[in-house]
């Protein structure tokens, strides 16, 4: 008898090639461990709110009226919510035509466009035109959107960095393209190398393949770098050069813990630059509501914006756009709320920047106790977290670690991973996850657990990692960079 269409032999091939390691093995047996009554710290995933980040009170009380608009008729409403959320409630839900159980044009809420292209103009400086802004579930959602519209077949590819943020491998193997990797400098904090990002364009050609875009993560997802205003000079005089659309996956730019290298988009080094690169180099820019001092990875808000982008490819985008009739809308009004906060004089105005700067703060710390931690420990080395939500301690494991983990049938930054969580709870992603270089072995972990908490996390990680070294260490050498 021949297989059902949904059998596992009959699937697609590219889902059965699908990996996304932040939700893989390791993310699979803590939740085990879990079950069985073991406190397990979730590091695997930037997922603010449930390491305890509590949500910002603005937004939250202006999308509760959005949600139950009859709170706006009861008399006692102001007892309740201060005047500027009843406001901006009334606001956003005269944008609908329905309340938020209405389908918005495919796009998103035309008013809420406007408010994410006056945010965009204030960042960088030159305008921005609403009708080249989509709103998305999420960011995740915008960047398959774009990759579904640049892959055509197998021999398209996509220049992403290594370490890369899985959903850029996943995605492309879902849709048949091929990833193009270029690596990230970790002796240069985590910067771009363009002789190695040449070699990698020049390797792929020699195989056939057009590469076709460009990702980078700004600030940097697992690596947690700033990319320096040369550096991104230099990306889209490349771009430019190789006639590449540019992916900047930006959804961090909120999170920075220093100062001597703010965050720059894209877009505004590229105006910066003039003609006649500012009018030739495509970007597709990405944002969310997920990251930053919101964290609100649940309510699946983002934007994708368009640069250089001729109309009738935007005309294309919103037509595959449309087949899914909407993106959620509460989503898209966290997105207009995070775009156009409370300003100056407004009665929730200090309330909203004393817990936005609260988290931040707090953020900044947790960047310094976490580093300073890895860097402490025996056989770890890890630049300091500039930016983003993570840390990427390199591992030097002893040859015998590595010899046990090849018995075991296990990566050997996996193998270090579980014998981690098994031992302490805390579940990380390994850096093979991630994409590293041959022989070189890391692992990420979020900085979002608490303050208080994140002393007592890393010396439960130090004490680990000393008996770990102890066991399999013969002074034959490491493996390392």
């Amino acid at each position: 008898m021949s297989p059902k269409p949904l059998d596992y032999e009959s699937l697609n091939e590219n889902v059965k090639k699908v990996a996304y390691a932040v939700r893989g093995e390791l993310y699979l047996r803590a939740s085990e461990l879990q079950k069985e009554g073991k406190k397990i710290i979730f590091t695997n995933v930037g997922n603010p709110h449930a390491l305890g980040q509590k949500p910002l009170t603005f937004p939250r009380q202006v999308v509760a009226l959005c949600q139950a608009p009859f709170l706006l008729d009861d008399p006692n409403v102001g007892l309740l919510f201060p005047a500027d959320a009843i406001a901006r409630a009334k606001h956003y839900l005269s944008m609908t035509s329905g309340g938020l159980g209405a389908y918005s044009d495919s796009r998103g809420l035309p008013g809420i466009r406007k408010e994410v292209a006056a945010f965009i103009e204030r960042r960088d400086g030159y305008p921005s035109d609403p009708e080249l802004i989509f709103l998305t579930d999420g960011a995740s959602k915008g960047v398959m959107q774009i990759l579904n519209t640049i892959i055509r077949n197998e021999k398209d590819g996509i220049l992403v960095p290594v370490p890369q943020y899985p959903l850029y491998s996943a995605t492309i193997s879902l849709y048949g393209g091929s990833l193009v990797p270029y690596y990230l400098e970790e002796e240069a904090n985590w910067g771009l190398d363009f002789h190695n990002i040449r070699q990698s364009v020049a390797a792929a050609r020699s195989k056939g393949i057009t590469v076709r875009a460009m990702v980078i993560i700004n600030p940097g997802n697992p690596t947690g770098q700033c990319l320096s205003e040369a550096n991104i000079r230099e990306l889209l005089k490349f771009c430019f050069q190789e006639n590449l659309v540019l992916l900047a996956d930006e959804v961090y730019q909120q999170n920075i813990y220093q100062d001597e290298r703010p965050f720059i988009s894209a877009r505004k080094i590229l105006f910066d630059m003039g003609p006649p690169i500012s009018k030739e180099v495509q970007i597709v820019s990405f944002h969310t509501v997920s990251k930053g001092y919101w964290g609100e990875c649940g309510q699946r808000g983002g934007y994708f914006e368009m640069t250089n982008l001729p109309p009738q490819t935007v005309d294309e985008i919103y037509k595959v756009a449309s087949v899914s009739l909407s993106p959620n809308v509460p989503g898209q009004i966290f997105l207009g709320l995070m775009v156009n906060p409370p300003k100056p004089g407004d009665i929730s105005y200090l309330k909203f920047v004393v817990e936005s700067k609260a988290v931040l703060e707090s953020l900044r710390r947790r960047a310094h106790i976490m580093t300073d931690g890895f860097n402490s420990c025996r056989n770890v080395v890890c630049n300091f977290t500039e930016g983003a939500m993570y840390s990427f301690p390199q591992i030097c494991l002893p040859p015998k670690a590595i010899e046990d983990a090849k018995k075991a049938g296990k990566a050997p930054d996996v193998f270090y991973c579980l014998k981690l969580l098994e031992a302490t709870g805390i579940s990380t992603v390994p850096g093979s996850g991630f994409g590293q270089k041959e022989g070189v072995f890391h692992l990420r972990t979020t900085i979002l657990p608490a303050e208080e908490e994140m002393p007592a996390i890393m010396a439960s990680f130090k004490k680990f990692n000393d008996e770990f070294m102890e066991q399999y260490e013969d002074y034959r050498g490491y493996s390392r960079m």
